[in-house]
């Protein structure tokens, strides 16, 4: 095993101010704001009582809790009922906006006593700018999305507007992904050129503020050169041992499945100004910059959404994962309201002795047949024989597999999977989980009925072989540098290449946003050839992005991995 290099916690750096704790952040919030009242916005899963004591101890009496003034609990439920839906993992997208949560009444008279009062006041909460004149200062507390799924874990926040921290965590997971964070993320794209300050309060109890123009500058500075988010690593029931020692990783736990390397959605970014760590959600980026980082036409297509996800799938030293299909485009539209659904695929980053992949159905075989017996084994009458209906592959290191919408799959043992998918990253429907509990020690949600509408039942063995197993072809070639094309299925909008080289190697980003991860070799640097951006070293297994506007750039073996041939692959949206 190699000496881990990853970097685990990768940043933007550049020079600026952080002002650190409650004291010094409010004491610069009342000299900046003089007599003028003070709208705190906050993102679902803030601590708010941590923000709201802060506040009071140095304002008094006058504090306005936003809660305090939208509906009540019962209102807000009937109001989103639809959205969550009585499934236990799926709702659909709300169209809601946060006006809709405010009480008519209770917002006209705060807002009212507000504009008519000379004292200060503070208005914390989602949707604090709404109460306030438009001269207030405006403060934003940002959360990632990964810390609050770590708070909902812990049973510790609320809702936007309702008080669910004591229920399930799919339930509360599942408010925040078809509801809460729309609505927030949405009001949020409208204050970005309002908001004076920001917030890091991601540690309880240490929070740090930067200016406004402070995070606009790590922003640009951000969308304007090659990047990594922060990745983040979670157990799962059939998790492996590899990630631990590439990954440089805590040995005391069990096992790590997952590493989220590139889902700006959930993933947090790293601001370093001035060597001090802030913390904010990569969307921001998406959300400020989306033309110069996707693309102008991936803008145009997918609007503010960050299109491609780049995670690990580790079981060497674990289990299968479960066997599962993911929805067909529009089988997502018409019950999730999702626009484009999880077509994905299987990049073979190493693989141990006896390794497969479970993919497509085989050749003639009886789907009634096969359906009643997934849903038997639901039943704990039976225990699936997968191999009977699913073609079970033999998988070596590099090998690719496509996994379009609809085709059934899953990853076997002794397996380190890169997974380059399309963005939706709730919408598996699994379909035999090899008689296994879940980490809280209950079975995990199957979805035979769902997933028995959307197998295509076409992608037979013939079919896997000839189109989804390992379909790479030569592209070019040069000095030192082969390129491949390894996928992906025409049903999917990402397309890959992988480079092969021992020396440096020009790319273009075509127009798209580029991401990338480095196969094999220690270390590589990315540069431009014009000097706009300083140049990027990146670490075996790091997934790194290359924003559109970058345009050329090269790819060049560094360090430890000079004169040796190092490995990527790359991936970006197909026109």
């Amino acid at each position: 095993m190699r000496k881990p290099n990853y970097d685990k916690f990768p940043s933007t750096k550049f020079q600026g101010e952080v002002i650190k704790g409650w004291n010094d952040i409010i004491a610069r919030l009342k000299q900046q704001a003089e007599q003028r009242h003070i709208a705190v916005e906050l993102y679902t899963g803030v601590y708010e009582q941590e923000v709201i004591a802060a506040f009071e101890e140095a304002f008094g009496g006058k504090v306005i809790n936003v809660r305090d003034v939208m509906k009540t609990e019962e209102e807000i439920i009937t109001m989103t009922e639809r959205f969550m839906t009585d499934d236990v993992l799926f709702g659909y997208v709300t169209p809601l906006t946060i006006d809709d949560y405010f009480a008519t009444d209770k917002l006209s008279a705060t807002k009212q006593m507000l504009a008519l009062t000379s004292e200060q006041y503070v208005v914390i909460g989602t949707g604090a700018t709404r109460l306030v004149e438009d001269d207030a200062l405006v403060v934003y507390i940002d959360m990632a999305r990964w810390e609050i799924q770590q708070r909902f874990r812990r049973h510790e926040v609320k809702a936007l507007g309702v008080d669910n921290s004591q229920e399930a965590v799919s339930l509360q997971y599942k408010r925040g992904y078809f509801n809460d964070w729309r609505i927030c993320d949405r009001h949020k794209d409208t204050l970005f050129e309002r908001v004076a300050f920001w917030i890091d309060t991601h540690i309880a109890g240490e929070p740090k503020m930067i200016s406004g123009e402070t995070f606009m500058r790590g922003i640009d500075a951000t969308a304007a050169a090659p990047f990594r988010v922060v990745p983040f690593f979670d157990p799962a029931p059939w998790g492996g041992q590899w990630m631990k020692e590439v990954c440089d990783l805590d040995k005391s736990k069990a096992n790590y499945g997952w590493c989220f390397d590139c889902v700006p959605e959930e993933n947090s970014l790293f601001f370093e100004v001035s060597g001090e760590r802030f913390e904010l959600p990569s969307i921001d980026v998406v959300l400020l910059r989306s033309k110069g980082l996707l693309g102008e036409s991936v803008e145009a297509r997918f609007g503010k959404e960050f299109p491609i996800r780049f995670d690990f799938l580790d079981t060497m030293g674990g289990g299968n994962l479960s066997l599962q299909v993911h929805p067909t485009t529009q089988f997502i539209r018409e019950s999730f309201g999702m626009q484009y659904t999880q077509d994905e695929s299987y990049y073979m980053l190493e693989a141990g002795e006896g390794a497969t992949v479970y993919l497509g159905v085989k050749t003639g075989v009886d789907r009634e047949a096969m359906i009643e017996d997934l849903r038997r084994a639901q039943r704990g009458e039976i225990i699936f024989d997968a191999e009977k209906y699913v073609n079970k592959i033999p998988a070596k290191k590099h090998d690719h597999f496509l996994i379009p919408g609809g085709t059934i799959h899953c990853s076997g043992a002794e397996s380190m999977v890169l997974e380059i998918s399309s963005t939706p990253n709730l919408f598996t429907f699994k379909l035999w989980d090899w008689q296994r509990l879940g980490l809280d020690g209950k079975p995990r949600p199957i979805n035979v009925e769902r997933g028995s509408k959307v197998i295509a039942w076409n992608r037979d063995t013939e079919y896997v072989y000839a189109n989804l197993r390992n379909h790479v072809s030569v592209v070019d070639e040069g000095d030192g540098w082969i390129e491949e094309r390894t996928g992906l299925h025409p049903n999917e909008f990402i397309e890959t290449r992988r480079h092969r080289f021992t020396k440096s190697v020009k790319h273009s980003t075509c127009g798209s946003v580029n991401v990338f991860n480095l196969l094999e070799g220690e270390e590589a640097v990315v540069e431009s050839p014009t000097g706009a951006f300083e140049p990027f070293v990146v670490h075996y297994a790091e997934t790194f992005i290359i924003p559109a506007s970058v345009g050329e750039y090269t790819i060049t073996p560094y360090g430890l991995a000079e004169g040796k041939e190092c490995v990527t692959v790359k991936a970006y949206v197909r026109f």
